[in-house]
C-alpha cells in the first residue's frame, strides 16, 4: 500500500534554483522515499546519491569545486540523502550551489542537530526547511478512506504511524519492527553523539517520560531518581528533542500569578514508539493509560497538522495552583485557542475551570476534543 505524503506537494513548490532543501526527521519515517518519489515528478534532469557511501562522502566532503561538480554531473536537481554523513557537509554545499545558481538540491538527514549544527550558518539565506514525521491521520485517511481509518484509531493510539507500522498487518511482525525501530532510535543515533556516557540512563529517562504523558515533568526529580545531575539531564532531554523522540510543552501564562510555568510537559513524536518503550502493546480494552494515549496522539497530530498547513503557533498547557488545568493552549495571529482532550463519554471542561480561563482570557476560544470531533482538529 502506497501512502501519499502530504508534504510532497510543498516540497515540489519549494524548489528554487540557487537554493537547498534541507529535509529532517528521525530514521525511517520515509525521508528516502519521499526523496525519490520527488525525483519521479520533477521535469528535471536529476540525481540521487547516498552519503552512506563511502564514494559519495569523501567527494561531498571534499571542498574542492572540481570534485563537488562530477557529483552534480549535468543535474539540475541533487538529492543528497543521508547528508549528516559528510563532515562540513554545509561548506561543501554552499561551494557547489554557489557555483551552479541554476541546481536545486535536497539534502536529508536523520538526526537534526547533526545538519543544522552543519548546514545553518554556511546556508544562511541559501536554504529552506522541512520536517518529516510519522504519518499523519489525514495522510492515512486519503490513502485508506474515512471509514477504514477512522475504523482502526486504536491500531493507530497503540502502534503508531510509522510507515512499516502502517502498512505491516501482522501483529508480531510489528512488535518486531517496532523494537528495532526503537532501537535505532535510542542507540544508533545517540551513541553516535560525542559525551553521551551513559546510553542506559537515557533509555530509563524515556521510560519515565512514557509515564508522565500529561503531567509536568520535574527535571530535577527526573534527576534524583536517575542518579544524573540537573545539567545531564537537561542535555539529555535536549538531545532526544533534536533526534525527534520527544517534543517539549511549556505552561502558559499571561495575567495570574497563580498559574504554573515552571515546568514543562513531554509528548513522544509517535504513540508507538511510546508504548515499545514501556513494553505495553496490549489493546485499548485491557490499558489504563488510554487518556495519555489518546492525549499524546492529538498532541502530535496537530503538531503535524499545522506545520503542513504552514502554521506559526505557540503551543501551551494551562494549569494552576488550584488544579485547574487545560490539556492544551494554541496562540495563533494574535488569537487564543483552549482545547480540553477526552476519550471516553465524559462532559467537556469543568465550569470553574471554563470560568477562571475567560476571565482571565475573556477572547479566548474553548473547545473540547473527542472521538466524535477530532478529525476537524486534524485538518
Amino acid at each position: 500500500m502506497k501512502i501519499q505524503r502530504l508534504l510532497l506537494s510543498d516540497i515540489q513548490k519549494s524548489i528554487i534554483f540557487g537554493k537547498v532543501l534541507v529535509l529532517y526527521g528521525p530514521r525511517q519515517v520515509g525521508k528516502t522515499t519521499l526523496a525519490k518519489d520527488l525525483l519521479v515528478s520533477l521535469p528535471l534532469r536529476t540525481r540521487f546519491v547516498n552519503a552512506d557511501e563511502f564514494l559519495y562522502r569523501e567527494a561531498l566532503a571534499s571542498q574542492n569545486l572540481k570534485t563537488l561538480n562530477e557529483v552534480l554531473g549535468d543535474a539540475e536537481f541533487l538529492v543528497i540523502d543521508e547528508a549528516q554523513r559528510v563532515p562540513e557537509i554545509g561548506l561543501n554545499l554552499k561551494i557547489l550551489i554557489d557555483d551552479n545558481p541554476n541546481v536545486a538540491i535536497l539534502a536529508t538527514g536523520s538526526a537534526s542537530f547533526e545538519l543544522a549544527n552543519k548546514i545553518n550558518e554556511p546556508l544562511t539565506g541559501r536554504k529552506l526547511t522541512f520536517t518529516l514525521y510519522p504519518f499523519s491521520y489525514p495522510e492515512l485517511r486519503r490513502s485508506l478512506g474515512t471509514l477504514e481509518t477512522r475504523n482502526q484509531l486504536e491500531r493507530w493510539l497503540v502502534w503508531g504511524a510509522y510507515p512499516v507500522m502502517a502498512t505491516t498487518d501482522d501483529p508480531v511482525l510489528r512488535e518486531r519492527f517496532l523494537g528495532e525501530l526503537v532501537g535505532s532510535y535510542l542507540y544508533r543515533d545517540l551513541l553516535e553523539l560525542e559525551g553521551v556516557r551513559r546510553p542506559e540512563k537515557i533509555v530509563d529517562l524515556l521510560r519515565l517520560l512514557a509515564f508522565q504523558i500529561g503531567n509536568e515533568v520535574s527535571v530535577s526529580e527526573l534527576g534524583t531518581n536517575l542518579g544524573l545531575n540537573r545539567e545531564t539531564v537537561e542535555r539529555y532531554l535536549d538531545l532526544l528533542e533534536k533526534v525527534f523522540v520527544v517534543f517539549r510543552v511549556g505552561g502558559f501564562s499571561r495575567n495570574l500569578r497563580k498559574e504554573i510555568t515552571k515546568n514543562s510537559r513531554y509528548y513522544f513524536y509517535d504513540n508507538g514508539v511510546r508504548n515499545s518503550l514501556i513494553q505495553n502493546l496490549n489493546p485499548l480494552s485491557l490499558r489504563d493509560d488510554v487518556g495519555q494515549l489518546w492525549e499524546n496522539f492529538l498532541m502530535v497530530e496537530r503538531r503535524k497538522t499545522n506545520q503542513l498547513a504552514g502554521r506559526s503557533i505557540n503551543a501551551y498547557f494551562w494549569r494552576t495552583y488550584d488544579k485547574k488545568e487545560i490539556d492544551y493552549i494554541e496562540e495563533h495571529a494574535g488569537r487564543l485557542g483552549a482545547y480540553e482532550f477526552k476519550w471516553g463519554q465524559k462532559s467537556g471542561m469543568k465550569k470553574s475551570t471554563r470560568q477562571t480561563f475567560l476571565e482571565a482570557y475573556p477572547n479566548a476560544e474553548i473547545n473540547t476534543i473527542t472521538r466524535e470531533n477530532f478529525e476537524s482538529f486534524l485538518d
